[in-house]
């Protein structure tokens, strides 16, 4: 399996049932996926921007994790983007476009559920909609951006056996990417 890195953001860890089981699920496999929590990194918001893009250099696969909430990341992970994703390693003139062919996706926890999330439901977008600037951006840096994945319906009380299917099914995705 490719060396995959998965950076969680998530401002609430302890209170997420969804994110806590997949980072459970991710670390039985620990041989070929990397989980770096940003939040227990670098509490301060202080981002080692070198070490950042070292990890990201050496993962083939990069998943962003993070919970979806005012239809957006969460704002420590559009600081990491913008600091770690910096001009003249990631992109522009004379950049060694590191992240250049590098396996890119998201995995989403959405506390709404998914037919929400179509052109007919509550928000008139899909969550691929929704998200597209992220696309924008991977491409942007000349990386292989691929769909995404998501647990939808947070809010409404999944079962154990829902979120442990839905863990297992993550690194089904993973492996597939």
């Amino acid at each position: 399996m490719e060396n995959t890195l998965v950076i969680v953001t998530h401002p609430k860890l302890g209170c997420s049932r969804i994110n806590k089981r997949w980072i459970e699920e991710l670390n039985k496999h620990s041989e070929s996926i990397t989980v770096h929590d940003l939040h227990a990194a670098y509490p301060s918001w202080e981002i080692d921007v070198q070490k950042e893009q070292k990890l990201l250099e050496a993962a083939d696969k990069v998943i962003l994790q993070f919970p979806f909430y005012w239809f957006n990341c969460p704002p420590f992970l559009k600081k990491w983007i913008d600091d770690v994703l910096a001009h003249g390693w990631a992109y522009g003139k004379n950049s060694g476009y590191k992240l250049a062919g590098k396996k890119f996706a998201l995995a989403i926890t959405a506390g709404i559920k998914d037919e929400d999330y179509t052109a007919t439901g509550r928000y008139d977008y899909t969550l691929e909609e929704l998200t597209r600037p992220f696309a924008t951006t991977f491409k942007y840096v000349k990386a292989d951006y691929r769909p995404l994945y998501a647990f939808y319906g947070e809010e409404h009380n999944p079962t154990e056996e829902d979120i442990n299917t839905n863990a297992k099914n993550y690194i089904d995705f993973i492996e597939k990417l």
